[in-house]
């Protein structure tokens, strides 16, 4: 087996064709055909099912996709690494992660990493909930993924942060809200959510069914950044992260704290054995740009003010301070709300 078997039967899965692979590598049909050929005598085994004049991946040949995958990986990046890698002056990331997190804070990651490392190209695929996310990790069509929840079936997870959210409603409304508002005191209220489907949405369903609320769906919209102007334009509640809502808070919105209140963690996950190393910087600048967020959090603390007045300014200093540095990989990630 060696790398130009590997890329073609590669471009075979991605193209769903040897005649489009062929194409797509601008070499002859029959050339393709015989490296796979010859790539299953080596193996002792079928990787395609031959089925009329088309194919389709057999059970070996799905089993190869993932580990295939991870070794060209390695393999561009360390061609790379020859000249540029070493000082991260250009390497590529792929990224998988929930819709909700690629938004933030994963956004604000990769913003901070590509100022200080221009010529990294990153790729970000989402998916609508952590199982989704998982096994985009898990073909080895992303080296690192981002979810709510600790992944199973064999993928590493490293907990990196707490996520806290709060309510936000309508400009004009301050007097109608306590703080924190009793989740239970949501029955009578219409809400902008995430699609239903997502992993986000499911979580406050729960949430609210636990507390007595059946939720009113006035807007049901796959965008969350999409709530904020809905919610300011006074057609409903909505419930963010904390961090989100800052922003929410700074344009004129009402936030309030939930009791009890919601939070979920954030994991990074990863196929086991070493990330390249263009991953390792990117998930230790990760790691650090949450310590110095967890810092400034602590900063502001115990002072009376309001969460999101803290949190506003906790985001003041951390924006900036947030000056990704090297920090090993594995250790576990800090515990504060987002």
């Amino acid at each position: 087996m060696n790398l130009r078997q590997l890329r073609y039967f590669l471009a075979i899965v991605d193209h769903g064709g040897v005649h489009r692979a062929a194409e797509a590598l601008n070499i002859a049909q029959s050339s393709l055909s015989q490296t796979i050929r010859a790539l299953e005598k080596d193996l002792g085994t079928e990787l395609f099912h031959r089925i009329g004049r088309g194919i389709v991946l057999a059970p070996a040949g799905e089993g190869l996709v993932g580990p295939a995958r991870s070794v060209l990986r390695e393999v561009d990046n360390a061609e790379r690494a020859v000249t540029e890698i070493a000082s991260l002056r250009a390497g590529a990331i792929d990224i998988a992660a929930l819709s909700d997190l690629a938004i933030d804070p994963v956004s604000t990651w990769l913003a901070q990493f590509l100022t200080r490392h221009p010529g990294v190209h990153c790729r970000v695929e989402e998916g609508d909930n952590p199982a989704a996310v998982a096994e985009l990790v898990r073909t080895g069509a992303c080296e690192l993924g981002f979810v709510s929840a600790p992944a199973a079936g064999g993928l590493e997870s490293t907990e990196l942060v707490e996520q806290t959210f709060v309510l936000i409603c309508p400009p004009g409304s301050e007097e109608r809200w306590p703080n924190p508002v009793p989740i239970s005191a949501l029955r009578d209220e219409s809400f902008v959510l995430a699609q239903k489907g997502t992993g986000t949405r499911e979580y406050f369903e729960q949430i609210l069914r636990e507390n007595g609320v059946q939720p009113r769906i006035a807007v049901e919209i796959r965008q969350r950044e999409a709530i904020l102007p809905l919610v300011l334009s006074g057609c409903a509640v909505g419930i963010v992260p904390l961090r989100v809502a800052v922003n929410f808070w700074q344009r004129g919105g009402v936030v309030r704290e939930l009791d009890p209140h919601p939070s979920t963690k954030i994991y990074a996950i990863q196929r086991p054995g070493e990330l390249t190393a263009v991953s390792q910087e990117f998930l230790a600048a990760a790691q650090a740009s949450l310590e110095n967020w967890v810092r400034a959090v602590e900063a502001v603390e115990g002072d009376g003010r309001p969460l999101i007045e803290r949190a506003a300014a906790a985001l003041d200093v951390w924006d900036h301070r947030a000056v990704p540095r090297t920090t090993r990989i594995g250790q576990p990630g800090p515990s504060a709300g987002m």
